[in-house]
């Protein structure tokens, strides 16, 4: 993603941080209230039960509005609405600790094509996420030790399994409504703004995801800031509502055959995004529009190329590690 005005990376951190401090926690949920052995034990059963419960195969509709403005004269763009068909696959589950992927199917039969999509992971009581801290950059930060009992965090991931953001908020169930609520999170840009040179650098956001009869739904309350001299400003709010409702009306055989054939090369892109991650304090790397980061169109490449036999999977896995390594700085 290429940042519309010329600003030091100082001012925009000491931006970002402020932000930050003054979202969270204070407006997040309080504490968990104290529980009993079996009271957690149940929790953290009904909990792994929701979180496992949105791995299937979707209709998928994305609803996108920008609502409320809060920058005099500007108004709000028209209201966006696209959708298709979504597989979400567990690939990682260890208890306390869940990794949902993504995968968009196009077509069918031997015209399907699969996506790689946006991944999700989940850890009970987690130390530390790393979370967006302004363009190109992702940092370790630690979850207030008062907040971790009983909570879990959700990392979103691009669709190169570099970081997009973090939050963490407790599972619980509201007028019979099972619901997870973030912490005040920053993010970058989605493709839909990133890519048309917009008035607005960054979202701060709160993340909802609940049960449906027919699925689940993903609400995002994404406030868009403009940074200004150091400053960040807010231009408008935006309600986004993504509805998954389970559908067997496609093909989702091409979904399991991509990620049949790219698992192992996915699995050591991952690695090496944690290893970097580690090594670095976090991960800087230019973002890009169109796909995230300047190298998610070469790693999506090699999955495909490895899918279609013109690949080896450790000729990627070596040429992965060797564009993650090349492109990344400590933060």
């Amino acid at each position: 993603m290429t940042i519309r005005k010329t600003r030091t990376a100082a001012a925009v951190g000491t931006a970002l941080f402020a932000l930050m401090l003054s979202a969270s926690p204070a407006l997040a949920d309080g504490p968990v209230g104290e529980r009993t052995e079996a009271e957690e034990a149940a929790s953290f059963a009904a909990d792994r039960d929701t979180i496992l419960a949105m791995a299937g195969d979707y209709r998928v509709r994305f609803d996108m509005q920008e609502s409320t403005p809060w920058r005099e004269g500007y108004e709000p763009l028209e209201r966006k609405i696209s959708g298709g068909y979504e597989s979400v696959r567990v690939i990682e589950d260890t208890g306390n600790r869940i990794v949902l992927q993504h995968l968009l199917v196009i077509g069918s039969g031997e015209d399907a094509f699969v996506i790689k999509h946006w991944r999700q992971d989940w850890e009970y009581e987690p130390r530390r996420i790393l979370a967006y801290a302004g363009p190109n950059r992702w940092v370790w930060e630690e979850v207030p030790e008062r907040m971790r009992t009983g909570r879990w965090s959700q990392t979103v991931y691009q669709v190169d399994d570099s970081p997009r953001y973090a939050g963490w908020g407790q599972w619980e169930t509201t007028n019979g409504i099972r619901r997870w609520r973030s912490n005040w999170t920053q993010r970058p840009l989605a493709r839909r703004d990133a890519v048309r040179d917009p008035v607005y650098d960054m979202y701060a956001a709160i993340n909802r995801h609940q049960l449906t009869p027919t699925g689940w739904i993903h609400w995002q309350d994404n406030t868009k800031l403009d940074l200004v001299e150091g400053e960040a400003q807010p231009v408008v709010q935006e309600y986004v509502l993504n509805t998954y409702d389970r559908f067997d009306g496609y093909d989702a055989a091409p979904a399991d055959r991509y990620w049949e054939a790219t698992r192992e090369y996915w699995a050591a892109v991952r690695a090496q995004w944690n290893a970097v991650a580690e090594a670095n304090g976090g991960i800087a790397i230019e973002e890009e529009a169109e796909t995230g980061t300047i190298i998610s169109g070469e790693l999506l490449e090699m999955g495909d190329a490895i899918l279609a036999g013109e690949l080896t999977t450790a000729e990627a896995i070596a040429r992965a590690r060797s564009l993650i390594g090349a492109n990344t700085l400590p933060v």
